[in-house]
């Protein structure tokens, strides 16, 4: 019986430039990209519920439990905009509210 080596644990300050790596990619995202992801992402989700209900409602589904999750993730995607575009509505009073 052959034992394999340990490999190498990798170390933490590799770990922590991958998470810096990702969070300068999140800071090249400007406002509107942001509404325009969530509002993709809603499409994106309305299309999959629609897709697994003619699916389940045809038979060609076997589980049951996939319309519930893509309903729920389409609902929690819809409501996500709501709240960015209620932050957004907020920010934009509060700023107009500053007087110079």
């Amino acid at each position: 019986m052959f034992i394999s080596p340990m490999n190498e644990i990798t170390s933490f300050s590799s770990l922590f430039n991958e998470t810096q790596n990702e969070v300068k990619n999140i800071d090249n995202f400007g406002f509107g990209d942001i509404f325009k992801s969530a509002i993709e992402n809603v499409s994106e989700n309305e299309n999959s519920l629609q897709q697994a209900q003619y699916l389940l409602s045809t038979g060609q589904i076997d589980d049951a439990h996939t319309v519930p999750i893509e309903s729920s993730m389409a609902q929690l995607s819809v409501d996500f905009l709501v709240q960015l575009r209620n932050k957004a509505l907020d920010s934009y009073n509060e700023l107009m509210r500053i007087s110079l």
